[in-house]
């Protein structure tokens, strides 16, 4: 109120109100205002969303369960497209670096059931979260590993494997490329 020189608390209480039906501020559980954009329609910039950022996900547990989350990251909305839900991983092995992901790369997965063939999926096999492509045959699920590594083999499933998403975009691990 005193920044914006209103004399009723009203006045800035409806800019608030205003600001969170448009989706520019939220306001979380304990009563806090959050902000959700980076910039106001029409003033240009780039628009971003909290992202989770997963760690590593403990045995029986979904990926994105609220305790499972490292931290929140800033991303772009031209990665991370609302309506839709996302989450990050941390990369671990090398079992699909022929798919340019590498240890220690975040990856942005957006949260969905289903897959189409040839779509690199997180799966949830034996309580343990995997990244690998994506092939259906029939009542037949394949995880293919895409590796430089032949010691990594295919996973199958039947029809009714748990996919916890799809990766949209692979965000190369920073500490390696200041090395680079």
């Amino acid at each position: 109120m005193a920044l914006l020189k209103y004399k009723s608390p009203r006045s800035a209480a409806l800019v608030i109100n205003r600001l969170i039906q448009r989706g520019v501020l939220r306001r979380r559980p304990d009563g806090e205002l959050q902000l959700v954009q980076t910039k106001l329609e029409g003033m240009g910039g780039a628009q971003t969303v909290d992202v989770p950022l997963v760690g590593s996900v403990p045995c029986g547990l979904p990926v994105v369960a609220e305790e499972n989350v490292e931290a929140m990251v800033r991303v772009s909305t031209r990665l991370a497209r609302p309506p839709h839900r996302y989450f990050l991983l941390r990369a671990k092995g090398d079992s699909m670096n022929g798919k340019g992901i590498r240890e220690g790369d975040l990856i942005l997965v957006r949260q969905q059931a289903t897959a189409q063939n040839g779509e690199v999926v997180v799966a949830l096999i034996d309580g343990e979260v995997t990244v690998k492509e994506y092939r259906r045959s029939g009542n037949v699920v394949l995880l293919i590993p895409r590796s430089t590594n032949r010691e990594h083999r295919p996973i199958v499933l039947t029809k009714d494997a748990e996919i916890q998403g799809v990766v949209m975009s692979i965000i190369p691990d920073s500490s390696k490329l200041a090395s680079m």
